[in-house]
């Protein structure tokens, strides 16, 4: 070989991002690069120039390997004339995994020898291996925390309910006439045990959507007539002036009593938030393809920094931490849930200190049809 040509070669195997060795078709070495040679700590323990025979250098790469008499990483193998393309991940004795490449080069028919490539892939297989290791804990800790909040919720309900009744049983006139003081305390008893209710629903809600996800049950949504039900259902929960302005429209194909609990978190929500002297609006028209529905009101509204993250679970905006307002930091995220299920959108805007605007988005169709599994 010309001395250009083997010092171009000898440049090409030197830039390769492996270790390599170029073996030529009598079993001697054409180039080598210097990641091989520190990869096996072969500097000055064995002749490397181009010509040089293969056979002394087999042995000390061999020692690197676990013991295997004959197997596939012989000598013998090593320098077998296979034509075919070869791959291997050895585990060295030092600790090291090394990914080992085989291709063969020729001519037609004439056999020109091979290149050997030799990749340290330790730190790959280590973080591969980590990464297996935490998904395995996180899964655990998933399937624990699912089992505990469905227990817990469990267990919890029972009591509650007979709480709540017996509340309500102690306003009726048979058992007694209160006074105010004491209608007052009952009242208070029978709102705080049912929004704890609603704290456990929403917590068995979020556990089976993880757990095994949610179905709904799509059918007709007549929109004017549900807003105006859950309109109605908050003005006997709040003190907030609440204003409805909803054009006539189709109806959408959806879960209604999903959909009606989300516009229900949001106007719980908007109520939480609003001074008893503010205003909740709720707007919604229909377009060609969509209902568009807008819960805005004038309460403390979301700093701009986090209004991405109120739509995680568990999550609280900094105003509503700091200022006393109760909540799990569930409720957004099960609204945004629901309506992605149907195919739509929920945003929020508006400005910190001047109210939030939340924005529904829900194609007429509802939700796209899932892609059809191929037949084996």
């Amino acid at each position: 070989m010309a001395t250009e040509d083997r010092d171009r070669l000898q440049a090409v195997v030197q830039a390769l991002p492996a270790g390599a060795v170029l073996q030529g078709p009598a079993d001697e070495v054409l180039a080598v690069n210097d990641r091989f040679i520190r990869m096996f700590d072969l500097a000055g323990r064995v002749e490397l120039s181009p010509g040089a025979p293969m056979a002394p250098l087999v042995p000390l790469v061999r020692a690197f390997f676990p013991p295997d008499p004959g197997g596939p990483h012989s000598p013998e193998e090593i320098l077998a004339r296979r034509h075919g393309h070869r791959v291997a991940e050895i585990p060295l004795t030092d600790g090291r995994t090394i990914r080992r490449e085989v291709e063969p080069l020729r001519q037609g028919d004439a056999y020109l020898g091979a290149l050997w490539l030799f990749t340290d892939v330790t730190e790959r297989r280590r973080r591969e291996h980590d990464l297996e290791r935490d998904n395995r804990a996180l899964t655990e800790l998933a399937r624990q925390r699912n089992a505990f909040t469905a227990a817990a919720s469990h267990e919890l309900r029972t009591p509650l309910t007979t709480v709540i009744s017996f509340a309500e049983l102690l306003t009726d006139p048979a058992f007694g006439a209160l006074t105010a003081e004491q209608r007052g305390f009952v009242d208070a008893i029978r709102r705080n045990g049912e929004r704890m209710q609603r704290v456990i629903s929403d917590l068995l809600f979020t556990t089976r959507a993880r757990a095994t996800g949610l179905e709904l049950e799509f059918g007709t949504v007549d929109v004017p007539a549900m807003l105006q039900d859950a309109v109605l259902e908050a003005l006997c929960a709040s003190p907030v002036f609440t204003v409805l302005h909803c054009s006539p429209g189709p109806p959408l194909r959806g879960d209604r009593h999903r959909l009606h609990h989300v516009l229900g978190n949001l106007l719980e929500n908007a109520a939480k938030f609003t001074p008893p002297d503010g205003q909740i609006t709720v707007t919604a028209r229909p377009g060609p393809e969509h209902w568009l529905i807008e819960v805005a009101d004038t309460g403390i509204g979301i700093p701009e920094d986090v209004r991405d993250k109120i739509f995680n679970g568990f999550y609280r905006a900094p105003n509503a931490r700091t200022g006393g307002y109760p909540g799990t930091g569930l409720g957004l995220a099960i609204c945004r849930t629901v309506v992605e299920l149907h195919g739509g959108t929920l945003s929020v805007s508006g400005a910190e200190g001047e109210g939030a605007v939340f924005t529904i988005r829900l194609p007429l169709a509802g939700p796209p049809p899932e892609p059809e599994e191929p037949l084996p």
